[in-house]
């Protein structure tokens, strides 16, 4: 059994703090080798003095001096954006974990395809706005491209690689803090309301993502490029326990389901040890005590989060990408506490109706089609 050598993009965040977990549970199987964040140097000193990865990355050029103070041994070090992008490359990594919130993976998770590593993605932006760049990479450098995202680990472990059998992948949601609430509230929802997640501790964007069911929406673009699965055969269903990850309908009607309590440990550990199961210290289920599982179909009308991503998954092109960058500045403005909630539907609906997708786009094209619709997004809301 050899160990799996992980350098880990966005080491302060969540993510980045289940993947060190996971690396002190099953040291014999996972050995993390690089470390990078984006501007918390304290935070990334402390994990590198834990670990002793032979190279730490902090793409925040101001903070530097703060990082060489803290750190009480020598790793390598990289800096900057280019920094990301060699730190992704390192010669002794087979794998990297992206777990950088936004556009900022992107570059990083491409070299290191090229540099012919294993990807594990927890970065939703990467599949929703270059999906098929990556995919295409992937399979021109024969590298695997493994979800951390706990549904889409979920789905690879149902699937187990047979793909071309799918019906239906049938995606699983909290449903989020308003679940419940009726929309003729939603005008007056506050920031601090939306931040108080059900089941889920994450960053505030993607918190509040999952408040307007945008998360599930990028989720739903992210599956059809995993899987390649058609955007017609990509579901949604609320689902408040959190246990249930996601399943997979099959063409003779069965379905298979994967569950585990919500701790992204579980999907980190299985991108990591994949196609190995391997023994951890993390609480198994307890089916005495799950007193009952429920699902729900979305309230399309009152969520369009949902809607909206079907429209740029099926249309593909720059529209995913626009619909994610509009997304991003009219969350912010939302926790700004500058606009309501339901603008930011609205914001990304408006945005989404201006642009004219361009078909199979380069990386270049992408990246303009971002900026656009963050300049555009930001007009809409001073409007």
């Amino acid at each position: 059994m050899k160990r799996k050598r992980v350098v880990v993009l966005g080491a302060t965040g969540s993510i980045g703090e289940s993947a060190l977990k996971v690396a002190r549970d099953i040291p014999e199987r996972m050995e993390i080798v690089g470390l990078a964040a984006n501007s918390n140097a304290q935070k990334l000193a402390e994990a590198a003095n834990e670990i002793r990865p032979e190279s730490v990355c902090l793409v925040d050029e101001t903070k530097i001096d703060i990082l060489g103070k803290a750190l009480n041994y020598e790793p390598r070090i990289f800096i900057g954006e280019e920094g990301l992008r060699e730190i992704a490359c390192l010669t002794n990594a087979e794998m990297v974990l992206v777990a950088i919130v936004g556009t900022g993976g992107l570059r990083p998770a491409l070299a290191a395809i090229e540099a012919g590593k294993d990807l594990a993605v927890a970065s939703k932006e990467i599949l929703v706005m270059a999906g098929e760049i990556v995919m295409r990479e992937a399979r021109e450098n024969s590298v695997h491209v493994l979800p951390v995202d706990s549904e889409h680990n979920a789905i690879f472990q149902c699937l187990d690689g047979r793909s071309s059998e799918v019906r239906r992948i049938i995606l699983t949601a909290s449903g989020g803090p308003f679940r419940e609430t009726p929309a003729n509230e939603f005008i007056n929802l506050t920031a601090e309301q939306a931040l108080k997640h059900p089941t889920w501790n994450m960053g505030p964007k993607i918190t509040i993502d999952s408040a307007t069911l945008f998360n599930k929406g990028l989720e739903m673009i992210e599956a059809h490029w995993l899987f390649g699965v058609e955007m017609t055969h990509v579901e949604v269903v609320i689902h408040p326990q959190s246990i249930v990850h996601s399943m997979v309908e099959f063409a003779d009607g069965s379905t298979l389901a994967q569950l585990s309590y919500s701790d992204m440990c579980f999907p980190i550990q299985y991108a990591v040890t994949w196609p190995d199961r391997v023994p951890n210290t993390l609480p198994p289920l307890d089916f005495g005590k799950l007193s009952k599982l429920e699902f729900f179909t979305p309230r399309y009308d009152d969520f369009p989060a949902l809607n909206l991503a079907r429209c740029a998954g099926e249309t593909g092109g720059t529209l995913p990408a626009v619909m994610n960058a509009a997304n991003e500045i009219a969350v912010a403005a939302f926790l700004d506490r500058q606009v309501p909630f339901t603008r930011i539907w609205q914001t990304v609906q408006e945005v989404m109706d201006q642009h004219t997708s361009v078909a199979h786009p380069d990386l270049d094209e992408i990246l303009r089609a971002d900026q656009w619709a963050r300049a555009e997004a930001a007009k809409t809301l001073e409007g």
